[in-house]
């Protein structure tokens, strides 16, 4: 175990040292000059190049990625251009914002998927089956955004039940989870009716049967338990890919999670933001998917890490 635990980790360290440099390179190619954002229209070229010179822009790109990669290793994310203030410090202070919508989105599209997932399963070929997997396919296929401003118009100008927008109550919180819940929800329904299917095709399960289980026991005690193991590690991406991926949610909602915070950023090419707020999402990802390697034998003994 801990052997296996040493390897993910200096491979967590080769992937996080990888996906600095990408993105590091990618910004470093955007044509846009972040010292004339910082110093406004108006600003004379002198103002521009001092303001470069500052901020270390001038550098060649080696010089500048292995200064950033310096202060990375010793825990400074750099320092915003525009906010001048500590990018660790913003990220920290946004970061129990997307924790929260993140637990919410997981939960409601685990509740939404692995319902329509087992219900379509248990009624495979059936009208619910068909309706089931359409409505998961536009889960899947529905841009956020479109789904989060349908739920805006129903449930809050429409009908009222919950605020337009904003953070601080439970209210505030429900339709931003489903909206994110909602595209997840599809991906799970269909994995949990594929993976269901093939477990109650299986021996144990016939045996189940003839010994004189009832339905409820095979189905809660041996077919789910063994189906649900797929979904484990989906959960593990999704840590990271909600804590990277709701740019356009927190947008539409008013939600001052990290997504806002570097759609700010990347607004206004202010590169130490977009680095940081890449690299602790990336740093979910692969966190996410070591803690669903690590659950997996628990939940079924038969799995072995190696």
């Amino acid at each position: 175990m801990l052997a296996y635990i040493a390897r993910r980790l200096l491979q967590t360290v080769l992937i996080l040292l990888g996906i600095s440099l990408v993105t590091f390179v990618l910004l470093y190619l955007v044509p846009a000059d972040p010292a004339r954002q910082i110093a406004g229209r108006s600003a004379t070229a002198q103002t521009v190049a001092n303001i470069r010179e500052q901020l270390g822009l001038n550098l060649p790109f080696y010089q500048q990625y292995l200064r950033y990669l310096s202060g990375l290793l010793h825990g400074d994310l750099g320092r915003s251009y525009l906010q001048k203030t500590e990018v660790a410090e913003l990220i920290w202070s946004r970061l129990p914002a997307s924790l929260l919508l993140m637990c919410g989105a997981i939960f409601c599209e685990l509740l939404m998927g692995l319902t329509m997932g087992v219900v379509a399963a248990l009624k495979r070929g059936s009208k619910i089956d068909n309706g089931l997997m359409i409505v998961s396919f536009l889960g899947v296929s529905a841009p956020q955004f479109v789904i989060g401003i349908l739920l805006l118009y129903v449930f809050a100008v429409q009908l009222g039940w919950f605020p337009i927008g904003g953070y601080g109550t439970f209210a505030h919180l429900v339709l931003p989870s489903i909206t994110l819940g909602f595209l997840g929800a599809g991906w799970y329904s269909r994995m949990m009716r594929s993976s269901l299917l093939d477990v109650l095709r299986q021996d144990y399960i016939r045996t189940a049967r003839a010994k004189g289980l009832t339905r409820a026991k095979i189905l809660f005690g041996h077919a789910i338990p063994n189906a649900i193991l797929p979904i484990i590690a989906m959960i593990g991406i999704d840590i990271g890919l909600f804590m990277s991926g709701i740019v356009v949610v927190e947008s539409v909602f008013g939600w001052p999670g990290i997504g806002q915070l570097a759609w700010q950023a990347i607004q206004r090419i202010d590169i130490p933001i977009i680095m940081g707020v890449t690299m602790i999402s990336a740093f979910a990802i692969v966190l996410g998917n070591l803690l669903a390697d690590l659950i997996a034998p628990w939940v079924d003994p038969r799995i072995k890490l190696r």
